[in-house]
């Protein structure tokens, strides 16, 4: 992901939450030499990104997204094993993320790659109203054979 790719971003990811990230959180994000992937079809339609922060050994998936009338069809798996696969690259232990738990597409896409919930975030998330909402929080061990999960992603 690029400052080129941005408008193509923001236009899913205002689509897919009521509470987007921001375009300046992005731009933060590409300064701070964090992870950041595109997943593109073969036409150069946004089909996917993810936003990931290295620190040691462990990885922190800040953001995953796949553009709401393209779910459904493996984009966020693809991505996701990219990044596990990124993250045996690079040596790391174990895979960390936070995920509203209203949000049960995406708890389901975690339980299916062996994330374990072990803890909450209280008033994490900015809720309707005002509110806030809790954060489970995930975490997923990185092992060797994890090296075949891997999925290009440019």
């Amino acid at each position: 992901m690029g400052i080129g790719d941005l408008d193509a971003v923001m236009a899913a990811e205002v689509a897919a939450y009521p509470f987007p990230w921001t375009r300046g959180n992005f731009v933060d994000s590409l300064a701070s030499g964090y992870y950041m992937r595109c997943l593109w079809s073969s036409n150069h339609q946004l089909l996917g990104y993810l936003v990931a922060m290295h620190s040691l050994d462990e990885w922190h998936l800040l953001n995953i997204t796949v553009t709401p009338t393209l779910q459904g069809r493996g984009h966020a798996r693809a991505l996701l094993r990219h990044l596990i696969a990124h993250a045996v690259a690079t040596g790391a232990q174990s895979l960390w993320l936070e995920v509203r738990p209203s949000n049960e597409r995406a708890r389901k896409l975690y339980l299916g790659f062996d994330f374990v919930a072990v803890g909450l975030r209280r008033g994490y998330y900015p809720a309707e109203g005002g509110q806030r909402e809790d954060a489970l929080v995930m975490r997923r061990a990185i092992g060797v054979d994890d090296a075949r999960i891997g999925h290009a992603v440019d």
